[in-house]
């Protein structure tokens, strides 16, 4: 039905619900997971087995069954817990996927008012409305057997969807929330019906209705808190447009044609190697390279960069970006989880899926509440059947007792806040792949940079320009760069990009020749020029001055290569050329340095070199002459003294210092092997997103320190409450009321986590 839908384990399609079949016989469930993706309706006999789909480990929300995950987390819809699935479980989910209608947020919205329609006259005809309005609905003819039927329709319409969650709870090992709600209403019911059918007592008919009304109506705001939550990160999955304009003239693609004819096809139908058309305001539908035109594109969603990146031929857009102000002709190179935006979701679910020190202690503490409530509902009730009040009071402390102590607030205090922030830092060009290391940011004392790729450019660039005579020094570049315009030395290269980059024109050259091992001579505007090291001086036979030599001196000691710049044998000036260090790498430092964090560098280059980086950018400390291999033994050295240490780097040598450091936070460009190894990821090149990582840290540990206080300390607070221990002085919680406290709870905490995203991390 959906073939666009592939799944690499067993299950059912999110379009329309059918199972999931197979693309193409395999011969074992090996290969069928490892070269044939499972498809929505693939139009093929080899369904999944029952079997195969056993042996798959996958993930549910007892509240919601639909949600699978083959890992474990946060329910999507409500913030539960996910527990693992039983084999049962797995095989009722692939036949009866339709049994599991009407656990969304407007269901609930339904039930809530059908039930609170009909807990109307069952309160109309109470006791309580006596109670409170002195006086109580008009009688008729069986109007005494009013609240049992219409309690009995609101017990089992509106509170079965809670007991049967409670059975999915305990058939997954995992007693919580829906457990202590549906053991309330349970014996409130059993108590009251009793009662109905001659047990000496008093029925809860009222108590009963009001405490599933108010729990339906508490379970629809905290889903539409926790799905707002999540909200940011389904937006990623709406960047990519529904249709694609594919240009089908392939004579015409990227041949300067304006006309070529295209047509509309849906995203699914893109493939490798087509060629996309982007209008101005479109999204760019996947990956590639652009072959055609000119524009800046907005990559600030995927990046966190606001200001829009110019694309020409030959440049890599990534699926999601918008083209602002021209048409873009696309090959696509890469399309579904090959995509750049794939990785960044892949990398998200798994850092939402692994959990946090405090996540885990907050875990444990939910799982004893459930356990400390259950055993504080039999105290409570044994204690006032022991007194005079008898056992309809009694039942209500209890139910009171088991609504109040439901750990969903306690379960929702850090996941959520986790969640949120793992968004935010995607949202902000920062991908959180371990939820640890973004918590043990916080803490480090110091951070240990890589040089080349993190502090610098990673690539040769003029740093210095020394002129001679008057000559500017964009003269003094021009012709350097003219005449190295027709040579391929890296250094030469970097001579150009460095006067490209101050928009400077280039005179035409003529008899272009390489010295070997000296430079390079050719003639601009009919005068000699050479370029080169010092031994080009000898060959021009060019003298340079004393002033000048002592500044070139100075450079080079700092690890500079010097060239020189002659015509007709007349010095004209000379370029120092470093690794060049990023414009934003100081302010970064300093950005560091106020937050309390120390900073130090660590290069296989010169001490020279390292002595000028660190003077430059401001750093405490440096190392330098390090080799590859000894990385992580200076990340080990920091670690000695009692220091926290958050590593950065980029290449495949820093990989051991990345997993040794506390912290380890990998740049975007650099490769697989530093990437994997780190916790932490920099989607851009730019040291300035480093101190985001600090200051979101602080931010995100605030705010679970915050839902944590607030969901033990109502606890604390209610449940001696709930169990009547102020009774003698008239305070008393009925179990309609411990619900709206328990809902209320959990709002407060899903709306503290929420306002996350209106922190700024700049």
């Amino acid at each position: 039905m959906h073939p666009e839908v592939t799944s690499e384990i067993p299950g059912l399609c999110p379009e329309c619900g059918m199972s999931l079949v197979m693309g193409g016989k395999q011969k074992s469930v090996k290969s069928k997971m490892q070269s044939g993706d499972g498809s929505c309706c693939g139009g093929k006999e080899d369904v999944w087995t029952s079997k195969e789909v056993a042996s798959a480990k996958r993930y549910t929300c007892p509240m919601h069954p639909e949600v699978i995950s083959d890992q474990p987390g946060m329910c999507p819809e409500c913030g539960m817990a996910l527990i693992k699935e039983t084999r049962k479980q797995k095989l009722e989910t692939r036949s009866n996927h339709d049994k599991h209608t009407g656990h969304s947020k407007n269901i609930f919205k339904i039930k809530f008012w059908v039930s609170l329609i009909l807990t109307i006259p069952v309160v109309a005809y109470s006791d309580i409305s006596e109670i409170l309005f002195g006086a109580m609905a008009p009688e008729f003819p069986g109007s005494e057997y009013l609240p049992f039927v219409l309690g009995s329709v609101v017990f089992w319409y509106g509170g079965w969807i809670f007991i049967i969650s409670a059975w999915r709870e305990i058939r997954g090992r995992a007693p919580g929330m829906m457990t202590l709600i549906s053991m309330a209403i349970s014996v409130a019911y059993g108590y009251s019906l009793a009662v109905t059918f001659g047990a000496p007592g008093m029925a809860l008919y009222w108590e009963l209705v009001t405490l599933i009304t108010v729990m339906l109506l508490g379970h629809w705001l905290e889903m539409r808190a926790v799905t707002g939550a999540h909200g940011a990160l389904k937006e990623l999955s709406k960047l990519l447009p529904d249709t694609v304009e594919r240009v089908t003239s392939n004579e015409l693609r990227g041949k300067g044609s304006a006309t070529a004819e295209t047509e509309i096809v849906p995203l699914a139908e893109l493939k490798e190697g087509d060629v996309v058309k982007v209008r101005p305001g479109g999204r760019v539908p996947a990956d590639g390279v652009v072959e055609r035109g000119e524009s800046d594109v907005d990559e600030s969603m995927i990046t966190g960069e606001s200001r829009p990146v110019k694309k020409e031929k030959g440049g890599e857009v990534i699926g999601g970006t918008i083209v602002k102000d021209g048409s873009l002709e696309i090959m696509v190179t890469k399309i579904g989880e090959a995509t750049f935006l794939a990785g960044v979701m892949r990398l998200v679910a798994q850092a939402q899926a692994s959990k946090s020190r405090v996540q885990l202690v907050a875990d444990r503490a939910a799982r004893w509440l459930t356990f400390i409530a259950l055993a504080a509902g039999a105290v409570t009730l044994v204690a006032w059947l022991l007194t005079d009040l008898g056992v309809p009071f009694a039942v209500s402390r209890v139910v009171a007792v088991l609504v109040i102590a439901c750990p969903h607030a306690l379960g929702l205090a850090v996941p959520l806040v986790a969640s949120i922030s793992t968004t935010k830092a995607a949202q902000n060009g920062l991908l959180v792949r371990e939820r640890r290391a973004l918590e043990a940011a916080r803490e480090v004392d110091v951070v240990l940079f890589d040089k080349t790729g993190t502090l610098t450019e990673g690539s040769y660039g003029v740093t210095d320009i020394w002129a001679v005579n008057d000559r500017g020094e964009d003269e003094v570049l021009v012709l350097a760069a003219a005449v190295d315009s027709h040579s391929e030395h890296f250094i030469a290269r970097a001579i150009v990009t460095s006067a490209k980059s101050r928009s400077l024109s280039l005179a035409e050259v003529t008899e272009f020749a390489r010295i070997a091992g000296k430079g390079v001579r050719g003639k601009v505007d009919s005068r000699t020029v050479f370029v080169g090291g010092e031994a080009i001086l000898e060959e021009a036979g060019a003298n340079v001055s004393s002033e000048m030599e002592e500044k070139i001196k100075t450079a080079a000691n700092a690890g500079k290569t010097i060239i020189y710049v002659v015509q007709e044998g007349v010095l004209v000036g000379a370029l120092g050329l470093a690794d060049v260090i990023r414009a934003e790498s100081k302010e970064a430092v300093a950005m560091l340095k106020k937050l309390g964090v120390k900073t130090a560098m660590i290069t296989g280059d010169s001490e020279e070199v390292a002595k000028w980086v660190a003077e430059e950018v401001g750093l405490d400390e440096y190392f330098a002459r390090v080799l590859p291999e000894h990385k992580a033994d200076k990340v080990k050295e920091l670690q000695a003294r009692g220091q926290r240490v958050a590593m950065v780097g980029d290449g495949i040598n820093d990989a051991p210092a990345l997993t040794q450091a506390d912290v380890g936070i990998a740049v975007g460009a650099g490769t697989n092997v530093a990437i994997e190894s780190a916790g932490i990821i920099l989607m851009r090149s730019n040291p300035l997103d480093i101190p985001k990582i600090f200051r979101l840290s602080k931010l995100t540990y605030r705010k679970m320190i915050q839902n944590l206080w607030w969901a033990a300390g109502y606890n604390i607070i209610a449940l001696p409450l709930a169990a009547g221990v102020l009774y003698s002085v008239g305070v008393v919680l009925s179990p309609a009321l411990a619900a709206v406290l328990m809902s209320v709870s959990t709002v407060v905490v899903a709306i503290n986590a929420v306002l996350l995203r209106n922190q700024s991390l700049s």
